[in-house]
C-alpha cells in the first residue's frame, strides 16, 4: 500500500524563514515535477506593509489617515490591474454585492451547528440553511436526510467529507487519484489515514483498472474514496458510476465504502451541462462539497459541504458554552458568506447558472481552437472549461497572466468573468512572445503528449 507521509516534509529539512528567500527549490522528497524545478513566488516579507504605532499628534494632523488612504488607493489600483490579467485560477470575478454593504458593520458569526441556534444572536443561520436546502435539492436529497454547513473554503469541505468517512470507517483506507487536490492528501496526513494513490488516464480522470487492482490488494479494509468532479489541473471528471461499479466488482458492498465527491468548481457546473453524468445522493455517495468563491463568485473564500444525516451523529456533540451542537471543523464561521451566497442564488437561479455554464464552455472551446490554430499544444476535456496547454517558458509571462502551472503544462480556467476579448488579448500576446522564445532553432516547444495525449500535442514530433 502506498501511504502518504504522516507529517509534512519541510524544505531541506528546515523551517527557518530564510529558506523561503529562495526563488527556486526542489519538490518535496527531492522530486522534480517532470524534470522541472518548482518555482516559488517572491518572499512577501520584501513587500509587506509595516504596522506602525500612531504618533501623538496623528489625530490633529491627519497624517496617519492620509497615509493609510493612499496605501488603500494604490492597493485598489493593483487589484484592478491584477483582475484584468487573471486567467489561471477558478474564480468568478464578475459580481456586484453593493446591496450588502449595509451589513458590513456587523460581526456575523454562525458558530456551531447551522440548524440549531446558539446564544450568540448576531448570526445568519436563516440564510445558511436556505442555501443548504438549495444545494440539497440540486443533489437530490431530502431535507430530513441531510446535514451540512457553509465552510470557510473548499479545502474545509474535503477535510470534513473525508473526516466523516474516517469516522464511519475508522480502519478504512483513503483512495484518491494522483490528480486529486492536494487538500485530500493533507487530510490523510492530518487524520493519520492510510492513503493509496490511484493512477490516472491521460485526461486526468481516475484509472478504474488501477483502482480495482489496488482495491483487491486491500480487500480486508473498508474503502473511503475521493471522487473528483473536476480535477485541479486538467478539469477531468471522474466517472462516479464506474467508480461504484468497480467497488462492487471488487467485492465491496455499500456498507463497506464511503464516497466523498470533491466538486470544488465543476460540482456546481455539471448539473447544468447536457448529457453530463449526475452527482446525486440517489447514488451511494456519502458527501459532496463545492466552493462558493469559484463559479458562484463570492468575494470571500467559502464553500458548501453536505453529507447524510445518518453519518453526522458520530461527529456531533452538545456544547453548553454555545447552547448548540457542533459537528463542523472550524467552529466559528463567517456569517457574511451565507448571505452573499443566498443573494447570488436568488438573483441568478437555475436558469442564470445554466446560461453562465454554457457561456464558459463555449468560450473554453473558442480558446482551445485559437491555441491549436496557432500551433500551440492544447487540450480541453469534454465536461470542462479548463484549457490545458504548453507551459510558457517565460516566468514573467506566467506571473502576468497568473497562470497555474505543473511540469510542462499550464492552464486557463474559463469562468463567467472571462470574456472573448480577454482571451484574444491573451492568445495574441502568447503568440507574439512565442515568436521570440522559439526564434532560435535550438530551443523548441516541449512535447506534452504524455500530459495531454499525442492527438492534442503540436510539438515537432506530433504536429
Amino acid at each position: 500500500m502506498e501511504a502518504v507521509d504522516a507529517v509534512p516534509v519541510h524544505l531541506n529539512g528546515k523551517v527557518a524563514i530564510e529558506d523561503f528567500d529562495l526563488t527556486v527549490v526542489e519538490a518535496e522528497h527531492g522530486d522534480k515535477q517532470n524534470g522541472r524545478e518548482i518555482v516559488l513566488g517572491r518572499n512577501v516579507h520584501t513587500t509587506c506593509l509595516e504596522v506602525t504605532e500612531p504618533e501623538a499628534n496623528d489625530e490633529s494632523t491627519g497624517d496617519k489617515e492620509a497615509y493609510m488612504a493612499s496605501v488603500l488607493a494604490r492597493y485598489r489600483k493593483n487589484l484592478m490591474e491584477r483582475t484584468k490579467h487573471h486567467l489561471g485560477y477558478p474564480y468568478n470575478l464578475d459580481f456586484d454585492y453593493g446591496a450588502l454593504g449595509q451589513l458590513q458593520h456587523f460581526s456575523i458569526n454562525n458558530l456551531g451547528d447551522p440548524f440549531i441556534e446558539s446564544n450568540y444572536g448576531v448570526h445568519s443561520r436563516q440564510f445558511e440553511v436556505g442555501v443548504l436546502d438549495w444545494f440539497a435539492r440540486l443533489w437530490e436529497i431530502e431535507k430530513s436526510e441531510y446535514w451540512g454547513y457553509i465552510t470557510n473554503c473548499g479545502t474545509e469541505g474535503n477535510l470534513h467529507g473525508i473526516l466523516v468517512g474516517r469516522e464511519v470507517f475508522p480502519d478504512g483506507i483513503l483512495y484518491a487519484s494522483r490528480e486529486s487536490h492536494y487538500s485530500v492528501f493533507k487530510a490523510a496526513r492530518m487524520y493519520r489515514m492510510g492513503c493509496v494513490k490511484v493512477d490516472c488516464l491521460v485526461s486526468g480522470e481516475i484509472d478504474c483498472a488501477d483502482f480495482k487492482v489496488k482495491l483487491l490488494a486491500n480487500k480486508d479494509k473498508p474503502a473511503i474514496i475521493n471522487v473528483n468532479i473536476g480535477t485541479t489541473v486538467k478539469g477531468a471528471v471522474d466517472d462516479l458510476d464506474l467508480v461504484i461499479q468497480t467497488l462492487e466488482e471488487s467485492g465491496f458492498s455499500q456498507d463497506r465504502f464511503y464516497i466523498h465527491c470533491d466538486g470544488a468548481l465543476f460540482g456546481l457546473m455539471m448539473p447544468f451541462v447536457k448529457r453530463a453524468p449526475k452527482v446525486t445522493f440517489k447514488k451511494p455517495i456519502g458527501s459532496v462539497s463545492v466552493s462558493g468563491h469559484k463559479f458562484v463568485g463570492c468575494p470571500m473564500p467559502c464553500g458548501v459541504q453536505i453529507t447524510r444525516m445518518e453519518h453526522i451523529n458520530v461527529l456531533s456533540s452538545n456544547v453548553e458554552y454555545l447552547a448548540s451542537r457542533d459537528a463542523t471543523i472550524m467552529g466559528s464561521r463567517n456569517g457574511h458568506a451565507p448571505i452573499f451566497l443566498w443573494y447570488t442564488l436568488n438573483r441568478k437561479g437555475y436558469k442564470g447558472f445554466q446560461k453562465e455554464v454554457q457561456k464558459c464552455l463555449r468560450n473554453a472551446y473558442y480558446l482551445k481552437d485559437r491555441l491549436r490554430d496557432a500551433g500551440i499544444s492544447a487540450m480541453l476535456n469534454e465536461l470542462s472549461s479548463t484549457v490545458v496547454f504548453e507551459r510558457p517558458i517565460d516566468e514573467d509571462f506566467v506571473r502576468r497572466w497568473q497562470l497555474a502551472c505543473q511540469g510542462n503544462i499550464a492552464h486557463v480556467v474559463v469562468m463567467p468573468s472571462v470574456t472573448i476579448e480577454k482571451l484574444d488579448d491573451f492568445v495574441n500576446e502568447l503568440v507574439e512572445k512565442r515568436s521570440t522564445w522559439y526564434q532560435d532553432e535550438k530551443v523548441r516547444p516541449p512535447c506534452i503528449a504524455a500530459d495531454i495525449g499525442s492527438q492534442n500535442c503540436s510539438c515537432d514530433l506530433h504536429k
